[in-house]
């Protein structure tokens, strides 16, 4: 194995479960609450980041192997994550972390298997207007990068609410 490849796995695993920890911590009331700006419940965010783990994961593979990400452009992610939201809405806690316990732990397990000349392989990717991207970096910007991203927006997105309540 890897160093980078054992970092980049286990980067993702804290991620995941300070994402896990949080999730449990939560009311009712604040699964079922809507993110300011993005629409959806907290819920359906927390399970979305659970369920494009194999996707992104994927996603590095392709570039592992030295082959083009095609067609994924934002409006195909953007497309993607409201038909998850509309299908997911009533998405329960307890299904959606062990998804992200499951999910995570394969994606771990998939990036640890990576070499260095993998995680260094390049290919254009459609998403980034098809520039010759590394593996590494997509693992870091998607699959690394996810749950720290959405755990951080919900975060803040609960403290401003309880902000506006005791200023009110």
């Amino acid at each position: 194995m890897s160093k980078r490849s054992y970092e980049l796995a286990r980067r993702l695993e804290l991620g995941a479960l300070a994402l896990e920890a949080f999730a449990s911590s939560l009311t009712e009331f604040e699964w079922q609450s809507r993110l300011p700006r993005d629409g959806r419940k907290i819920g359906v965010v927390v399970h979305h980041v659970a369920s494009v783990y194999p996707i992104e994961i994927e996603l590095a593979q392709t570039v592992a192997n030295g082959q083009a990400v095609e067609g994924l452009t934002w409006d195909v992610i953007d497309k993607m994550n409201a038909d998850h939201a509309r299908k997911f809405d009533n998405v329960t806690k307890a299904e959606t972390i062990q998804l992200l316990k499951e999910n995570s732990a394969a994606a771990a397990s998939a990036i640890r298997e990576l070499t260095d000349a993998a995680l260094d392989q390049a290919a254009p990717v459609s998403l980034y207007a098809n520039a010759l991207l590394t593996c590494q970096f997509l693992l870091e910007d998607h699959a690394v990068r996810h749950s720290f991203h959405h755990l951080g927006r919900i975060r803040a997105a609960l403290q401003e609410r309880t902000l506006a309540r005791l200023t009110a």
